[in-house]
């Protein structure tokens, strides 16, 4: 994107071509629909939230209360806190679910799909056995190069239509300690590391 510096710059390809290519192309969200992103105020959720947003979707995250404000301004219509609020008694009928955490947030994800909807993840691949159990569909992204997408991407940001919240820049040196705060979880859109 020609509007953003380069920081900004180096957290969108991986993050945001992986949200895409989940919504987008595994789940062929569509507007009017409703996507369920867990770890909204995360990496690949954030843009997310956005992106729905962007495609007309009703767009609801699970997230802790610190971050539903921000999620807000992304354009949620709805945040679930996922420390006080088990999100399969808040939702229901969803057509999408975005699972960017697994295990059992990956497991509970099943009860909130209406009939013919698609579990997406980008970790552990859904289990097929489950999905016919509720009657769902599954579905795994591991993110691919796409130069097409990446300058739809970079439009949206120029647009003024996507953008990139980096939290921490980190040092080259420091490389340890932001692998230690990613790991950690609780990352407020991206951990950027500077190398000059």
């Amino acid at each position: 994107p020609k509007s953003v510096d380069h920081v900004h710059a180096a957290a969108i390809p991986l993050a945001a071509l992986t949200a895409w290519q989940s919504l987008f192309d595994a789940a062929s969200l569509q507007p009017g629909q409703t996507v369920l992103i867990h770890a909204a105020a995360g990496g690949v959720g954030h843009f997310a939230v956005q992106l729905a947003k962007w495609k007309g979707a009703r767009v609801l995250g699970t997230a802790s209360q610190h971050n539903h404000a921000f999620l807000r301004e992304l354009g949620a219509d709805e945040t679930i806190d996922y420390t006080t609020t088990r999100f399969e008694e808040a939702v229901r009928d969803a057509d999408v679910v975005l699972d960017t955490i697994g295990g059992d947030t990956q497991e509970r994800s099943w009860r909130v799909l209406k009939k013919g909807g698609m579990l997406v993840s980008i970790l552990s691949p859904p289990s097929p056995k489950l999905a016919a159990a509720h009657g769902a569909r599954p579905a795994h992204v591991f993110v691919q190069p796409n130069a097409a997408q990446l300058a739809e991407i970079a439009k949206l940001v120029d647009g003024g239509k996507l953008k990139a919240v980096v939290e921490t820049v980190f040092s080259l040196p420091e490389a340890r300690r932001a692998q230690d705060q990613s790991q950690a979880g609780h990352v407020r859109g991206k951990l950027v590391l500077k190398v000059l």
